[in-house]
């Protein structure tokens, strides 16, 4: 990674699969976001790109793509969501930084990037990243923590919390864990050469009291319902914008990838890596992984 970039979040080694997903006290969050994933997703692609894809929890969400890239900046999240999808060509998955895509310019027609931005130190960056590597007219569909929620106004209102929900800067509150005011974000969008389409407020119940008490299947329909109110108010914990790339619309670029380091379109791709014959930095593919953050210099 290059020493001028924003410090990244490293899940390489990390339990999130089994610890933060697997004990079933988040299955209500996982379908609500399933939910508002589908209704912002349009039926049908070519390829799309999802960032900070994990161990492939929401990859089967995209099915409407013949191709989906899978990028992580953790190479062991990657090998848990190929042991769960396989390695059928539709699938690729690759080890990259946000903030040095290896991708071609409109190498894709949709991107998401669900439970990531939260980690990102200077997001406007990250959002200009993802709009290079999109086709104009392409779908973006972004979900971020919101400053703004309930919680938080309530904790601010009764003084015991110090910062301000309804101020636009972004607040850390661990880390490289931000969250964001909503029109910090929808200014981060537009800047970055987005139009927002939709807005869904996502988790409306997310506190552990009604999580015991109501069902599940209640909850998820309940906050269906509520999801749609998200272009009048945004008060929830998470939000999901659907936008759309600005520009005419395009065919894809032939070429996937880029040399990330200096920005050359002509690289070569074998069995063993991607090199680019430019600058001289090989990129190896280890175990059905693309390693964009090593690369071995020839």
């Amino acid at each position: 990674m290059s020493a001028d970039l924003p410090e990244v979040c490293d899940y390489e080694g990390s339990p999130y699969q089994t610890a933060f997903w697997g004990e079933g006290q988040r299955t209500y969050e996982d379908q609500v976001e399933r939910v508002a994933l589908r209704r912002l997703l349009p039926a049908a692609g070519q390829r799309v790109l999802e960032i900070g894809a994990g161990f492939g929890r929401l990859t089967g969400e995209l099915g409407g793509f013949r191709e989906v890239v899978l990028l992580d900046y953790s190479r062991s999240m990657l090998q848990e969501a190929r042991a769960r999808l396989g390695s059928a060509v539709r699938y690729r998955y690759v080890a990259a930084n946000v903030y040095e895509l290896p991708f071609a310019p409109g190498a894709f027609d949709g991107a998401t990037m669900i439970r990531v931005i939260h980690h990102m130190a200077d997001a406007p960056a990250a959002l200009r990243q993802v709009r290079a590597v999109l086709t104009g007219g392409a779908t973006f569909v972004l979900e971020f923590a919101n400053k703004r929620n309930i919680k938080a106004v309530a904790r601010y209102l009764l003084r015991r919390q110090a910062w301000n929900p309804f101020t636009q800067e972004p607040v850390a509150f661990v880390p490289l864990n931000y969250d964001f005011h909503p029109e910090y974000m929808r200014t981060a969008l537009r800047e970055g050469g987005f139009s927002i389409r939709r807005q869904l407020t996502v988790s409306h119940f997310r506190l552990e009291p009604i999580k015991r008490v109501v069902p599940t299947n209640l909850l998820v329909r309940l906050d269906s319902l509520a999801q749609l109110t998200g272009d009048w108010w945004q008060y929830t914990p998470s939000v999901f914008v659907g936008a759309t790339a600005e520009g005419a619309p395009s065919p894809l670029s032939r070429s996937l990838f880029k040399c990330p380091a200096c920005g050359a379109l002509e690289v070569e791709e074998t069995k063993e890596a991607v090199a680019c014959p430019a600058c001289g930095r090989r990129y190896p593919i280890r175990d059905g992984v693309y390693d964009f953050k090593e690369p071995d210099l020839s």
